[in-house]
């Protein structure tokens, strides 16, 4: 990912915002584009042309400055601050993820997302007895030293927190920084932010809606070692932030249960399929044992990895004929990109082109799991 690792000054980090607010802008276009011209404000520049000649039939709808200030105002007020890919405060193994969030909202000690974490996960009608396994497990990891991290719903979620609160816990909001969600969990939300960190990648304001939980669980998932789940039926959320945990490259864990119990099908499932059989805290920190002690190297790495090629300009007849052979083998069907790129017997770089004249025009989609799919 093609940036500093260094502090951004406050015109640079307003550029940020800009871009990633932009239509069509997602996490893995906005590093492409940054790639491609050097920074933010060149990026925001050159996005019309671009997605003209991906196709796009009207102009394309830049965020404004006006906007960014008056987000970073609301920012302000909520306690919060923004937190950039690449900057000291970033979440160290979140940043090693292909579609890092490049801004970060903030609020409670940035220090506990230095710290290696476990995520813990499950139903939102989670049983009593789920309940209690979650919050002792989470007091267990937390005086092992592991912060756990998880998403302040109903149910597993929110155990989880209660259980590692005296330890060190960080909340993922599906929405803005300033979005309670559910209401219920106020006065936890409130708890987290004074002595954990709330976290969410959505502007201030942002209501939480069905689209957006799926994005907050990749952050789950990127922000630790591995991903526990308590309790959860077939095709479950918690199913999905185990997903992008096996994508990501980390452990997955799952608590066995009673075959009777729906809630308890889709860990059994987990466990069916190869995921760690967990009874104890032990369990965990045995298998993640290895990665704890070079987890310093990892984060300094981190700031400064660089990851897939440049995207260096290529001749307008090159990159028609390229386009022509990309469209002929896309569809609303979701395909590997990497197959993409193999099937269509191009270089990655010029692929890659492609793609993001086609997403910055809007008739390209990206999904989880480096897949991209016409719209």
């Amino acid at each position: 990912m093609p940036t500093a690792p260094r502090p951004l000054n406050p015109a640079e980090k307003l550029d940020w915002l800009r871009l990633i607010r932009t239509e069509n802008v997602g996490p893995v276009t906005f590093y492409q584009l940054l790639a491609r011209f050097g920074s933010a404000a060149a990026a925001l520049d050159g996005l019309p042309e671009i997605a003209r000649r991906g196709g796009r039939d009207r102009p394309l709808t830049l965020f404004s400055k006006a906007a960014a200030e008056r987000e970073f105002g609301a920012l302000d007020r909520a306690g919060a601050r923004l937190v950039a890919w690449g900057e000291p405060g970033y979440p160290p193994t979140l940043a090693a993820i292909d579609d890092a969030p490049p801004l970060l909202s903030i609020r409670g000690d940035p220090q506990v997302l230095q710290r290696p974490a476990i995520a813990v996960v499950g139903a939102r009608n989670a049983s009593a007895n789920g309940r209690r396994f979650a919050r002792d497990m989470a007091l267990q990891l937390g005086q092992r030293g592991l912060v756990v991290v998880s998403g302040l719903a109903r149910g597993i979620d929110a155990a989880a927190h209660e259980g590692a609160m005296p330890t060190g816990t960080v909340a993922i909001l599906a929405g803005g920084i300033d979005s309670v969600y559910p209401e219920e969990n106020r006065e936890l939300h409130e708890g987290i932010a004074e002595r954990g960190a709330l976290v969410a990648e959505m502007p201030v304001g942002t209501v939480p809606q069905a689209r957006h939980f799926p994005r907050r669980n990749r952050i789950i998932s990127g922000c630790a070692l591995g991903v526990l789940v308590v309790e959860a039926a077939l095709r479950l959320g918690s199913l999905i932030t185990a997903r992008f945990a096996l994508e990501q490259g980390r452990e997955v864990f799952a608590v066995p249960g009673s075959p009777l119990d729906p809630r308890c099908r889709g860990t059994n499932d987990l466990i069916r399929r190869g995921a760690a059989l967990t009874e104890t805290a032990e369990d965990i920190v045995a298998q993640i044992e290895v990665q704890l002690a070079p987890a310093a190297a990892r984060r300094r790495d981190a700031a400064t990895a660089s990851e897939g090629p440049e995207l260096a300009p290529a001749g307008d007849g090159e990159v028609a004929a390229a386009r022509h052979r990309v469209l002929e083998r896309l569809s609303p069907t979701p395909v590997p990109v990497d197959a993409l790129i193999r099937e269509c017997q191009l270089t990655p770089a010029l692929t890659l082109n492609v793609l993001l004249e086609l997403e910055l025009a809007g008739r390209l989609e990206r999904q989880p799991g480096n897949l991209v799919a016409l719209l």
